[in-house]
């Protein structure tokens, strides 16, 4: 799947991991191939609610709850391609895609290491074990739109598979819900992250065109 050599340069989207106490880059996954479409949904957070609130309707709770939904598609064909014209050598022609999906998958699932170190305080007696804290995750499509996010679903359909039984191609489908600063507090990386996507938000918007009461067929409010 080589594209042609004079095509623009396209950029990827994907996922940045932070670290979620000293906020360092751990980790970037960039799509092999841009999702074909992005869906969102904006639940709106209003202050009364949908059931009344008639002394407040026009008052926000909070920002609304952003998800989003994509398939990202994984080929082993370009590395297969690659690793021939090198003799064979790679990871895709000894597992297949199995990095690109369990790097996927370890957004939604502890380290064995954070695993291995619950069970030791467990069997030395602590009352309480904090349950292991997942790295900071942003979800970047273009410079516009880079947010934090919580995967909240993640499925995969293997579709082909090489002679050892190694997946060559699949469709992975990911689920994402904004973290605003409904979820973090003022002052945690996220939330400043979060208010700058906000704030880029209302810079877009202020650059729409105006409309005008005459394309709606009026010429004043009554």
């Amino acid at each position: 799947m080589t594209s042609f050599p004079r095509s623009p340069y396209i950029l990827k989207c994907g996922i940045v991991l932070l670290d979620p106490t000293s906020f360092r880059m751990l980790r970037t996954i960039a799509l092999q191939y841009n999702p074909d479409q992005l869906s969102r949904t904006l639940q709106v957070q209003s202050a009364g609610g949908d059931g009344g609130g008639r002394s407040e309707p026009l008052r926000f709770k909070g920002p609304p709850v952003e998800t989003f939904k994509i398939e990202a598609e994984i080929d082993a064909t370009d590395q297969l391609e690659h690793a021939s014209a090198y003799g064979g050598s790679g990871d895709a022609t000894k597992v297949g895609i199995f990095p690109q999906l369990c790097a996927l998958e370890a957004l939604i699932t502890p380290a064995s290491s954070a695993l291995a170190r619950a069970e030791r305080f467990l069997l030395a007696g602590s009352l309480e074990i904090a349950p292991a804290e997942a790295p900071l995750a942003l979800f970047v499509w273009s410079r516009q739109r880079v947010v934090p996010v919580r995967v909240t679903e993640f499925s995969a359909v293997e579709e082909a598979f090489d002679t050892e039984l190694n997946p060559i191609r699949a469709r992975v489908t990911l689920g994402l819900r904004t973290l605003s600063v409904n979820d973090l507090p003022f002052g945690h990386r996220g939330a400043a992250l979060f208010m700058a996507y906000l704030k880029n938000k209302e810079t877009l918007a202020a650059r729409a065109i105006a409309g005008s009461l005459s394309a709606l067929g009026l010429t004043e409010l009554p």
